[in-house]
């Protein structure tokens, strides 16, 4: 069993044929064809159904997926690290962040980050956890920095509580409720959400209720920062969003913060990582850029790193 047949077959599910995965790895497609049925004459099964639209995986092939992505993903981190060790600083990295540190930390990170690594291709991913644990696990993002999950990752994934934050609500410049200071004033206003975890209309809901308060009326739902930016900019809905918003500077000139006085709290940020392997240093160095600029009470809480799964995650 060869590497390079490894990295064939977890290109082919990746890209979905045979002919967009020949493009991507630049050979031809009789090449990718012969490297797959000799892996699977080796192995004595077939990894995948052809079908007109495509291929997809048998169930040994989806179990053998697994095993060859973490083989794959592992010998590209191999080499990415040997290069940036050389200070060659090649190779590439694959960091997911939620809202808040694409808002608030990656602006002031970045240019530090592609003047240390100018040779880095850096893939940024804008994701929660519950929806990029698989390619965590399986070692294709190398770490998530962000909001909290509610439900801890099993064992394999290492945590670490960084700071605790808070949220501020969010309009447009010149929102009718522009004047408010309680979210008492904002009980008849309609709301826009973005995804904390699976929940997020729950969880505001939860908020309000902390201020015996009427859940809020959630009227749009947004799975990005860019649909939420043109949601609030061009109606009257109003958002609950990480502080460091106020701060955005693609923003500032639209959107502004309602200074309600009642205390929001957010979600703690969190590092996950996989358990027992190394960051690369380029990965490492990242971290240590968006963490340069985090809220001042920021800093590793003791205690809250749990390789084993039993993670502490304080809310």
């Amino acid at each position: 069993m060869k590497l390079t047949q490894l990295r064939d077959l977890v290109a082919i599910v990746e890209h979905g044929s045979l002919r967009a995965a020949a493009r991507h790895l630049g050979v031809d497609q009789p090449v990718l064809t012969r490297s797959v049925r000799a892996l699977e004459k080796e192995l004595g099964t077939p990894m995948f159904e052809r079908t007109a639209s495509g291929m997809t995986l048998t169930q040994a092939g989806q179990r053998f997926h697994l095993r060859a992505s973490l083989i794959v993903n592992e010998s590209r981190r191999a080499q990415d690290e040997l290069a940036q060790i050389l200070d060659e600083g090649g190779g590439s990295l694959t960091v997911a962040l939620s809202i808040m540190p694409h808002a608030g930390l990656l602006p002031a990170a970045l240019p530090r980050f592609r003047q240390r690594y100018p040779r880095v291709r850096l893939h940024l991913i804008e994701g929660l956890f519950p929806d990029i644990e698989s390619r965590l696990r399986d070692g294709s993002i190398d770490f998530y920095m962000g909001a909290a999950p509610r439900i801890a990752p099993s064992s394999g994934l290492r945590v670490e509580t960084l700071f605790r934050n808070t949220r501020a609500v969010v309009g447009r410049k010149g929102h009718p409720h522009a004047g408010a200071g309680s979210l008492h004033e904002l009980v008849g206003a309609e709301w826009a959400s973005t995804a904390i975890d699976h929940n997020a209309s729950e969880d505001l809901a939860h908020l309000f209720a902390r201020y015996q308060l009427d859940p809020p009326r959630v009227m749009l739902q947004a799975g990005s920062a860019l649909s939420l930016l043109v949601a609030l900019t061009q109606t009257d809905l109003l958002a609950m969003l990480p502080r460091q918003w106020a701060d955005f500077p693609l923003t500032a000139d639209t959107l502004q913060i309602i200074p309600v006085r009642e205390e929001l709290p957010a979600p703690d940020m969190v590092l996950i990582h996989r358990a027992g392997l190394p960051l690369t240093p380029a990965a490492e160095h990242m971290v240590d850029l968006l963490m340069r600029f985090a809220p001042q009470q920021a800093g590793p809480q003791q205690g809250l790193i749990a390789p084993s799964g039993d993670t502490a995650l304080s809310r």
